[in-house]
Parts: structure tokens; C-alpha cells; sequence
């Protein structure tokens, strides 16, 4: 079951995608991306989940453009099939100077964002961090104000800017994660596992922060996470990766509704399960 989007207005169209990584001294290569299909239209949040290994965060790394057909190194994909399109540029094959591009319209938040800020670093520095990478002249003043305007966005006291990350807690060091990935003003941000290693209550609340941020800010997002719970909050589509392909894609009560693959129905059968066992709980 693999439906099309509609949209004819899409920031992402992968058409039967595969990745793989090349081999190396130490390990061999691999496919980690098999033949893959979606698309993603603009103002759109689809999620993306999938078991340990099942190829989600080399999905979204290659739609974040940190992959194409000349990356080099054993811990970056390549696409060696198919064609991926993101914010109107051709990525397989794709040039330097093309990959640029892509990743001024993408803002990327990794696994480990909140882990990866500079701890020698305010937070307005780490957040800036990226337009200065791009243009060294740039205006201070422009950069702190629009830092300021993103803490703002994020619910953040503005006082936080010139505290150092080990100072925050770590909902708080996963905003400015968040934060830093969307301070280029990105058409799509692609989001792996954002709400990652925060309790349940904080989890829930930068998950409606980020669908808020869509709203306000008109970014399209890929979302990767291993709780169907939190994708439900925020996707309008929901794609379901096992072993590299995705399995079935759609909204919530259409994957649930008659699935056909194997892992989908056990997906479904733990769903049915929990939600029963919420409802024992709860009564």
C-alpha cells in the first residue's frame, strides 16, 4: 500500500530510491534504501517510522542532502537508484555546488542535535552558527535579532542566549537544536527523532511546538521517530519503513485499517494492544 500525494506543489518527489553505503577498511557496503517512493507537498508534515535499522535516518539524510551520488566517507549514503527531487533540485549525481542549495532550503536536526551544540558556544552563537557559515560579513545585529525572534517562537526566555548549553536542561538544549536548524528560514525541515531522549510530558509539548512553528513559518517537514504515538500528534501522513522499503504510507486510520504487509499488521496488532491496555488503565 503506497499512495501518491496528490499535490502537484511538492518539495519532496523520491522516485524509487535506493541508498547504499560504500564499502570501507574496516566493513563492508550495504543497501540501506530500497527503492523507495514519496513525496512530501509544501505546508505538509509526514512521518517517518520504522523499527532499529530499518533505513529512517539514511532516508532522511539523503532528503536533507547530505547524500548523492559522489559522497565520500563510510558514515555518508549514497543514492544509487532512482530520483530524488528536494526544493526543486535534482539530487543524484548532484554537484557541490547543487548539494548548497539544497541545504539552504532544508534545515537538518540529527539524532544527537541537542548533543552536537558547540559547548564553547552561547546559545545565540550556536544558533547563528549557520548563517555565519554561509556569509562571515553578515550583520551581527540581524543574526541576534532574528536568534531572538526563533527563542521567542520557541518559548524560550530570551535570557537563555547567553547562557552555555551544559546550563539548559535538555528540552531546553533540543529547542535551540531545533532552533539552529530552522534559522536559514528552511522550505522543509527534516527532523530525526526531535523529541529523542526528553520525558514524556516535555516530548509532547515540542511536538506541538514544531507543528505550531509549521504553521507560523510555512515549512513542510519529514519527521523520524519510533513512537507511533507522537507521529499521530503532528503527521498528516504517516509511512511505515521495514528492512529499507516502506511498507505503507498514509494516514493514521488508513494504515490502520485493513494493512497488508506483515509488519504493518504486527505494527497495528502492538497499536490495538496499547491502546487497550490505556484504556484498562485509565478506567
Amino acid at each position: 500500500m503506497v499512495k501518491r500525494n496528490t499535490n502537484t506543489d511538492e518539495l519532496v518527489d523520491a522516485r524509487d530510491v535506493s541508498v547504499h553505503y560504500r564499502p570501507t577498511g574496516s566493513s563492508g557496503g550495504f543497501v540501506a534504501v530500497r527503492g523507495v517512493t514519496l513525496q512530501i507537498g509544501r505546508g505538509e508534515i509526514v512521518g517517518l517510522i520504522g523499527e532499529s535499522g530499518a533505513g529512517k535516518s539514511t532516508l532522511a539524510m539523503t532528503i536533507a542532502g547530505l547524500a548523492g551520488a559522489n559522497a565520500q566517507g563510510d558514515r555518508l549514503p549514497a543514492i544509487c537508484g532512482g530520483g530524488l527531487s528536494v526544493v526543486g533540485q535534482q539530487l543524484r549525481g548532484a554537484s557541490k555546488r547543487r548539494l548548497d542549495r539544497v541545504t539552504l532550503g532544508v534545515g537538518y536536526l540529527a539524532q544527537d542535535g541537542a548533543e552536537r551544540l558547540n559547548p564553547q558556544f552561547s546559545v545565540a552563537e550556536n544558533i547563528a552558527e549557520p548563517i555565519f557559515l554561509r556569509d562571515r560579513r553578515f550583520s551581527n545585529r540581524e543574526a541576534n535579532v532574528a536568534v531572538a525572534s526563533l527563542i521567542d517562537a520557541l518559548r524560550l526566555p530570551l535570557s537563555v542566549m547567553q547562557k552555555l548549553p551544559y546550563e539548559l536542561s535538555s528540552g531546553q538544549r533540543q529547542r535551540v537544536a531545533l532552533a539552529r536548524a530552522l534559522i536559514l528560514e528552511p522550505q522543509l525541515l527534516v527532523a530525526d527523532e526531535p523529541a529523542r531522549g526528553i520525558d514524556a510530558a516535555v516530548r509532547s509539548g515540542i511536538l506541538e511546538l514544531l507543528n505550531d512553528l509549521r504553521t507560523d513559518r510555512g515549512f513542510s517537514a519529514l519527521i523520524v521517530s519510533s513512537s507511533w504515538e507522537d507521529l499521530a500528534r503532528v503527521a498528516s501522513r504517516i509511512a511505515v519503513m521495514h528492512r529499507g522499503i516502506i511498507v505503507g504510507i498514509g494516514s493514521v486510520d488508513e494504515l490502520l485499517d485493513g494493512p497488508h504487509h506483515p509488519y504493518l499488521k504486527g505494527l497495528v496488532r502492538y497499536q490495538s494492544s496499547t491502546n487497550q491496555q490505556e484504556e484498562t488503565s485509565a478506567s
